[in-house]
């Protein structure tokens, strides 16, 4: 892929996602929030607020949250009454 294609697509508002993931998980369920409007530090801080809020683990990485376990309900209420979705 030239560069300018990658950068005009880097470049595009990002949709936010809420997925739940297994596949190549062990079978272990993992809720992967992609696309929040947050830099790298508002991230790691969503990222806390969030597993404090489950009660589970997690982490941010390269523009991602992952929480384990099925979380799905509980991150669109929190997307929701932060106004991002």
């Amino acid at each position: 892929m030239c560069r300018c294609k990658a950068a005009r697509r880097d470049a595009l508002p990002q949709k936010l996602r809420i997925t739940l993931e297994k596949k190549g998980r062990r079978g272990k369920a993992v809720t992967v929030i992609v696309g929040l409007p947050l830099d790298e530090s508002e991230l790691a801080a969503a990222a806390k607020e969030l597993k404090a809020r489950c009660g589970t683990g997690g982490r941010a990485k390269d523009g991602t949250i992952e929480l384990q376990g099925d979380r799905v309900e509980m991150v669109r209420m929190w997307v929701s009454e932060q106004g991002m979705g």
